[in-house]
């Protein structure tokens, strides 16, 4: 009997006429698996409007693909009702993207899977040389040791620094606080060091803000929000991001949302931009330190001082009084963007975080009280929750086009 004339097994042509019907649905299932929305197969049919028959076909391919694991008894939660289902998990040996990312303070590289893992992290630099392509180069070298060492497959890499990327051309327009030349084409250099140390996948760059924004709105305090505000101080400055609708906004280039430069107190510090009392200057750890009557140290990084000195020495006048000038200028800057954006929720990372934890009521009350949305109804304020959500960020956008098409970005 010829190929042609072979019989199928029973079912065969069923099973591959579901999955072929559900290919379209492989990427929505993955991303519902990854974001933590799809637990079991029951919730992934429904999520997706499928027949069961589809669903099973489709986490059935996407685990073929090395991404999810679907168990082989269906099980049921404590205190549940109705049919047991297939529970769904995230493969533990799957593929990973290459994360990295660049601040004031140094470098840092790391492998993240799927539902913002972070699988493996390489040692942090705490020196940034003047000429991105050297930190570029060493921040890569890192990354290509983890995935020697890991042994996974790589699906791309991203990379997040202190600076707003233009689009499209992938330049870091205003590195303000690290010596690098403004319009660095970081993306075209990740890219090459990336093809270089024969590294798999796409490369991508992006701000460091926008990125922690993403992380959290996938896996993090952002998840479920609409209209999703983050505000953040790193190491050095201030940042922000807005996601709507589960995409983040970047404006027309690539530099929306510059909170950093809006003016909070007129009489205030210069700023790199050229103005007087803006966030960046008015709301980081260095500001805090200053206003507190610190001196910063060499030996750990300025967040980590500002972190330490809030946590352990909070009943010291000088830093409580610190903390209610840092809070009132945050609010004042958090109130006129709830003015301009009507955001559904705001999440703060870094030192702004911190700040939070201090003081939530003084901080609400301040956003409340300066901002007309505000009044008529509370804008949920809170802390973000992920660790490295800028790295993990970063990673985000290598697995966009995996989330997109799993079939053609694994091929």
């Amino acid at each position: 009997m010829n190929a042609k004339s072979a019989p199928r097994a029973v079912g065969e042509g069923t099973t591959r006429t579901r999955l072929d019907r559900g290919r379209g649905a492989l990427g929505p299932a993955l991303e519902l698996v990854h974001t933590g929305r799809a637990p079991t197969r029951a919730v992934l049919t429904a999520e997706l409007g499928v027949t069961r028959a589809t669903a099973g076909a489709v986490a059935a391919e996407l685990e073929a693909l090395g991404l999810i694991r679907v168990d082989a008894r269906p099980g049921a939660a404590a205190g549940s009702q109705g049919r047991p289902s297939h529970r769904l998990s995230l493969a533990d040996e799957g593929p990973v993207a290459l994360a990295a990312q660049v601040h004031a303070d140094g470098f840092r590289a790391a492998l993240v899977g799927l539902g913002g893992r972070i699988v493996a992290t390489a040692p942090g630099c705490e020196i940034v040389d003047a000429d991105p392509a050297k930190v570029l180069n060493s921040v890569v070298d890192a990354g290509a040791q983890l995935l020697r060492e890991t042994g996974r497959r790589c699906v791309g890499a991203g990379l997040a620094v202190p600076s707003a990327v233009a689009e499209p051309e992938g330049t870091a327009l205003n590195p303000l606080h690290l010596a690098w030349p403004a319009g660095a084409p970081v993306r075209d250099i990740f890219a090459e060091r990336i093809r270089a140390a024969g590294i798999t996948g796409p490369a991508f760059a992006a701000n460091d803000i926008n990125l922690a924004a993403l992380a959290e709105h996938r896996h993090g305090a952002g998840r479920g929000a609409r209209d999703l505000l983050c505000v953040a101080t790193g190491h050095r400055g201030v940042g922000g991001a807005l996601v709507l609708d589960g995409r983040l906004h970047t404006g027309s280039s690539g530099l929306a949302l510059e909170v950093g430069h809006l003016t909070v107190h007129p009489e205030g510090r210069p700023c790199h931009c050229g103005s007087r009392g803006c966030l960046d200057v008015e709301a980081d750890p260095l500001a805090f330190l200053t206003e507190a009557g610190r001196d910063p140290g060499p030996e750990v990084s300025l967040l980590q001082q500002a972190n330490d000195l809030i946590r352990n020495q909070y009943a010291d006048p000088a830093v409580r009084t610190a903390v209610e000038a840092l809070i009132d200028r945050l609010g004042l800057g958090l109130a006129g963007l709830v003015n301009i954006l009507n955001p559904d929720r705001i999440i703060l990372g870094g030192l702004h975080r911190t700040l939070l934890d201090a003081d939530p009521e003084r901080l609400r009350a301040v956003v409340a009280d300066r901002s007309l949305w505000g009044q008529s109804g509370v804008v949920p304020i809170l802390a973000c929750t992920l660790d490295h959500n800028s790295l993990v960020g970063a990673a985000e956008l290598a697995w966009q086009p995996v989330l997109d098409d799993p079939l053609a970005a694994l091929a």
